[in-house]
C-alpha cells in the first residue's frame, strides 16, 4: 500500500504562516502610509530593539536620524523574516516577496513602512539597490547552508551579511566621494566582518541550536572540536584554544579596519568608534570567560556600555582618542 504524496503548500499558505509567526505590523499594508507615519514606524523598531543602535543615533546630527533609521527597519525586518519563523520553506517565501517590494520601492512603489521611508533615504543619499539586496542573500543562504569549510567561506557569508550594511551608513553619511569610495568600503568591509565574527563567537551555542554552526570546519578539524563537543555544552581545553584563536583573527580584522574613523567626518567617526569599541569588548568579554561561550553567553554589560559610549565621545572632541588615531592602533585588544 502506498501513502499518497502529501501536497505542497501554496505559495499564498506558506506567506500566511509566516506572517503569522511574526509582529502584526510587519505585514504589507492595503494602504501604505505617508512619510511620516512611516518613518516614526521605523524610529520606534530602531529604538526598540537595538539599545547600542540606539545610543549610536544620539550623536549623529538630526537631519541624519531618520536615514539611519530607514535602514536599520529594513536589516532588522530582513533578519526576521529569515530567522523568526522558524520554517526555511517559510522564510525563503518571505524573503522573496520582501526582494519583490525592494524592486517595487526602486520603481516608486513602496507600500510597506519600511519602504516608504527607505525611498526617501535612497533618493536623498543616493544609494544603489546592491547593499540592499545583498543582504537578502546572506539571509536566504542562511536557510540552506549551515556549515562552512573555511574561513574564506564564513568571510564570503559575512560579504553579504554584514559588509552591505557598513556601506550602506557610508552612503547615508556621504562618505563615498569618487577620490574615498574604494578605500572606505574596503576598510568599512573589515570592520563589518571583524563585528559578524565577534558575534558568531559570542553566539556559537545560539547558533547551534538552530543548526548553524559558523565555526570554520577546518578549523574545528585541526583543533579537534566536533559537533558534539558544542551539543554537550562543555567548553573543552580544544574548544577554548579554537575560540582563542578566533577572536584573534576577528581582532586583527578591527585592527586592520581602525584607520576608516580617521577618514570620515566626526559625526560618523563617533558611530564608527562607538561600534568598534563594542565589538572589541565583546572579544574581551570572551577572553574573561577564559573562551566559554558554551554554558553562558558572553555579554557586555549596561556600566561597560556607557564606558564605551563615553570614551567615543571623547573621541569626537579629542581626536587623539579615537580608536583609529596613532595610539589606539597600538594594541586595541587591551584599550578600550
Amino acid at each position: 500500500m502506498t501513502t499518497a504524496a502529501q501536497p505542497q503548500p501554496t505559495l499564498d499558505a506558506l506567506l500566511a504562516r509566516g506572517w503569522a509567526a511574526l509582529p502584526a505590523g510587519y505585514r504589507i499594508p492595503e494602504v501604505a502610509p505617508t512619510l511620516d507615519q512611516a518613518r516614526a514606524w521605523c524610529r520606534q523598531l530602531a529604538e526598540s530593539h537595538y539599545e547600542n543602535f540606539h545610543v549610536a543615533t544620539w550623536f549623529l546630527p538630526k537631519p541624519l536620524r531618520p536615514h539611519f533609521h530607514s535602514i536599520y527597519a529594513y536589516c532588522r525586518v530582513s533578519d526576521d523574516l529569515g530567522d523568526e519563523v522558524g520554517d526555511p520553506s517559510v522564510a525563503l517565501a518571505l524573503l522573496d516577496l520582501w526582494g519583490r517590494e525592494l524592486d517595487a520601492c526602486y520603481e516608486g512603489r513602496a507600500r510597506h513602512p519600511v519602504f516608504v521611508a527607505l525611498a526617501e533615504t535612497i533618493r536623498a543619499c543616493n544609494i544603489p539597490k546592491e547593499p540592499f539586496a545583498d543582504l537578502l542573500v546572506a539571509f536566504r543562504q542562511d536557510q540552506t547552508v549551515t556549515r562552512y569549510a573555511t574561513m574564506d567561506e564564513v568571510l564570503g557569508y559575512c560579504r553579504y551579511s554584514a559588509n552591505p550594511v557598513g556601506r550602506l551608513v557610508l552612503y547615508a553619511c556621504g562618505e563615498v566621494s569618487p577620490d574615498k569610495i574604494e578605500e572606505n568600503f574596503r576598510l568599512s568591509d573589515l570592520t563589518c566582518s571583524a563585528l559578524q565574527l565577534a558575534n558568531f563567537w559570542q553566539d556559537v551555542r545560539v547558533d547551534f541550536a538552530k543548526d548553524r554552526v559558523y565555526l570554520p570546519q577546518d578549523d574545528m578539524r585541526r583543533f579537534g572540536v566536533t559537533d558534539e563537543t558544542i551539543a554537550l555544552g562543555v567548553p573543552t581545553p580544544e574548544f577554548r584554544a579554537l575560540l582563542r584563536h578566533e577572536v584573534d583573527y576577528a581582532r586583527s580584522l578591527f585592527e586592520r579596519g581602525l584607520p576608516l574613523i580617521g577618514r570620515v567626518n566626526r559625526d560618523l567617526a563617533l558611530d564608527l568608534d562607538l561600534f568598534s569599541r563594542g565589538g572589541l569588548e565583546i572579544l574581551r568579554a570572551i577572553e574573561r570567560r577564559d573562551y566559554d561561550v558554551l554554558s553562558a553567553r558572553p555579554a557586555i554589560t549596561k556600566g561597560a556600555k556607557l564606558t564605551l559610549a563615553l570614551r567615543a565621545l571623547a573621541g569626537k572632541a579629542l581626536p587623539f582618542m579615537r580608536l583609529g588615531s596613532r595610539s589606539g592602533l597600538k594594541s586595541p585588544g587591551k584599550t578600550p
